[in-house]
């Protein structure tokens, strides 16, 4: 028989799918998802489906015809409901007007306009709210979102692809040698669908000469992230990929007179942990740092990191440009078509 924290626990996954499913959409604000159940079933569903939308209460909310019916149902929402106006009205008002009398709500909103101040709202309005449902995969879906607003600076992801004997790609001396390809299609798709879903990439100034990458999304529905550089000297110009107008690009330089193009914004650089501060007061969230070696590297040594994910390919290079040497930790590793790919968690 199925007990009574099975069954909240059924609703709140529901909610935790119904928000994932807009991944990549609703930065700067959280995935959040909302179920309304009357007499032991969902009667209404709602999403935050991307930002400036209705969020998941109101959207669930109005799915119901009959006031009367939510005077008897319970609102479950994988996070703490807003209270403050934003590009939405606050989410606690239209609960309690609606007259609904029990939330139950996975994990709190940690930011500074909310946490725990929605909560009180709903209680001091006579409704029973009920926080701790799943906290833990309510907290990991919102992962981003959480280490922007407690750790004050994006989620960074560290990425690369590595050949089995510890190399990233062969010596090359000129940008017409093209790179080792590591990386197989399916690998590719991965890559891509991670780009749909972080707010920013980055990639260092040998990268972009030698690689010329574009750093867009092709390969995955969604957006373009933001495109993040260093040119510390001023080697880089607007005829590379990464200045498209396929999305924006930050360059981050000591040399601001460089002409990058219209699509860039230029901001000084006094080193790396003056570039996460910067990033963390634009806004961003979330980061993947792509490369190079000596990039990736000092993220490492700064133990600024959340996330390690490596592609190891197939075929030896015997000689040639060396991987980032990997944090201690564990590691998950699956295998797809030729490659593996790990993911390594910090802490």
């Amino acid at each position: 028989m199925t007990g009574k924290n099975e069954i909240r626990e059924l609703y709140m996954r529901r909610c935790l799918e119904l928000a994932s499913t807009a991944e990549g959409m609703t930065a700067p604000n959280p995935l959040v998802g909302a179920v309304l159940v009357c007499e032991g079933r969902i009667i209404a569903e709602g999403r935050h489906a991307f930002y400036g939308a209705p969020h998941a209460e109101p959207d669930a909310i109005s799915k119901v015809g009959s006031p009367e019916i939510l005077k008897k149902c319970t609102l479950y929402v994988n996070l703490e409901p807003c209270c403050h106006f934003g590009k939405t009205p606050p989410c606690t008002e239209r609960i309690i007007a609606a007259g609904i009398p029990r939330v139950v709500v996975a994990a709190l909103d940690t930011s500074s306009k909310i946490n725990g101040k929605g909560i009180a709202e709903l209680r001091n309005s006579g409704i029973a709210a009920e926080v701790g449902i799943l906290e833990s995969e309510a907290r990991e879906l919102n992962r981003f979102f959480y280490t922007y607003h407690e750790k004050k600076r994006p989620y960074i992801l560290l990425k690369w692809a590595k050949t089995p004997d510890g190399f990233i790609d062969s010596d090359r001396e000129t940008p017409e040698t093209p790179p080792a390809r590591i990386s197989n299609s399916l690998t590719q798709t991965v890559d891509h669908h991670l780009r749909s879903r972080y707010q920013a990439i980055m990639a260092g100034t040998n990268t972009i000469v030698m690689d010329n990458p574009s750093l867009t999304n092709r390969c995955w529905y969604g957006k373009n992230p933001l495109r993040v550089t260093i040119d510390r000297n001023g080697r880089l110009d607007s005829g590379y990929r990464i200045f498209s107008d396929e999305a924006e690009a930050i360059v981050f330089t000591t040399k601001p007179e460089t002409d990058y193009g219209n699509r860039a914004k230029i901001l000084p650089y006094a080193g790396l942990m003056q570039l996460i501060e910067t990033l963390y007061g634009s806004g961003v969230q979330s980061l993947i740092v792509e490369g190079g070696a000596a990039l990736i590297n000092s993220f490492i040594e700064h133990g600024v990191w959340d996330e390690i994910i490596t592609f190891t390919g197939d075929f030896m290079l015997g000689k040639g440009i060396k991987a980032p040497a990997l944090p201690a930790g564990f590691a998950a590793s699956e295998r797809l078509g030729s490659n593996t790919v790990s993911r390594q968690m910090h802490g």
